[in-house]
């Protein structure tokens, strides 16, 4: 496999940097909502963003890791660090110059943190809401009304992607910054889980963006192109806590006399199913020619997602009244893997795109 490539200017491996930056933090962000801004920017300045020395394929690979590795640690981070790795992935696709020169540097390097903007949007395109941000062209740019009621990473300097209708028939795509003229935001941390993830309500009262900022004036098309890899770097997600579920399963084998033998799933059970599902996907991200395969990602993402509820449910059940404790590692599990379930595309959405 091709896995952590490094560059040269990385004097840490992932797993000492995640061990000795992220998981003293770990408590700090699940119970009092502390956002990892931080430890993301570390990643940037120790070049695990960077992309202008490997294939497309070593990047897909590469980032696709980072995540599932963050995130066997705390799926809070590594869903924030999707949301920057999905921003990079708009750039790094538009044809907006503008936007490659002088923003995605920045993004790449951890200076500048990113935000998605995309749920509404993709529940619009699955036939599933109407579109909550409207676009009125103007000399040199966009005026943007209406409110997205959730993004995530996102805070001072920071900047996230929107798609807005200008009319019936097209929609643009934008990267804006939060301190856009006329953009309000509120903090959102009443969550289940994952409330450091920094999610803002966002409202837009006749904010102009100007063209150069503009990812796309076809946002119908562009959202077509970079939908795959959006939904490929979830899956990471679900990698990364279904193995940290099954670990933990394994450290209780011999709590109360070995009484959890007698439980219907087991970690081997579980442990097959992930290995098979987790080498599939990356023979396929090493295999794959030219475009991915909307449809087969759709599924991967469906079926990892199954696998994790399934593993944090056997791990609370291993776990006995242990893991019933709000501050546990397997009920901080069970809070992740029911976000991953209801993050954009949620598991009904995946259902229906494959019906």
């Amino acid at each position: 496999m091709i896995l952590e490539k490094e560059t040269e200017t990385n004097t840490n491996t992932l797993k000492e940097l995640i061990q000795s930056e992220l998981r003293p933090l770990v408590q700090s962000i699940d119970i009092d909502n502390h956002y990892p801004e931080a430890f993301l920017r570390l990643l940037g300045e120790k070049g695990y963003f960077n992309s202008d020395v490997f294939s497309d394929r070593e990047v897909l690979l590469r980032e696709f890791h980072l995540v599932e590795e963050v995130s066997k640690t705390c799926m809070t981070t590594g869903f924030t660090l999707w949301c920057q790795l999905a921003a990079q992935t708009y750039l790094r696709q538009s044809e907006n110059n503008y936007l490659k020169s002088n923003l995605l540097p920045d993004l790449e390097n951890g200076t500048i943190l990113g935000g998605t903007g995309l749920s509404n949007p993709m529940k619009f395109y699955g036939d599933m809401e109407k579109l909550h941000l409207q676009a009125e062209r103007r000399e040199d740019g966009y005026v943007i009304s209406g409110h997205l009621p959730s993004v995530s990473n996102l805070g001072e300097g920071h900047w996230f992607g929107i798609v807005a209708g200008l009319n019936n028939n097209q929609r643009i795509m934008a990267f804006i910054p939060c301190d856009l003229v006329g953009l309000s935001m509120k903090g959102k941390s009443d969550y289940l889980g994952i409330n450091g993830s920094a999610t803002y309500v966002c409202r837009f009262d006749h904010c102009f963006v100007p063209d150069h900022l503009i990812v796309s004036a076809d946002a119908d098309a562009f959202v077509e192109k970079v939908r795959p890899t959006f939904l490929l770097y979830q899956i990471p997600l679900g990698l990364g806590v279904t193995d940290a579920s099954i670990e933990s399963i394994k450290r209780g084998r011999s709590k109360q006399r070995g009484s959890n033998h007698y439980l219907q799933v087991q970690p081997e059970e579980l442990e097959a199913i992930y290995q098979q599902q987790r080498e599939s996907i990356y023979d396929y991200l090493e295999t794959y020619e030219d475009t991915l395969d909307w449809k087969e990602i759709v599924q991967m993402r469906l079926d990892i997602a199954h696998l994790t509820l399934r593993s944090v449910e056997a791990n609370m059940l291993h776990s006995g009244g242990a893991g019933y404790l709000y501050k546990s590692h397997p009920a901080r599990k069970l809070r992740e893997a029911y976000f991953l379930a209801n993050l954009t595309p949620t598991v009904k959405q995946l259902e229906k795109m494959l019906a």
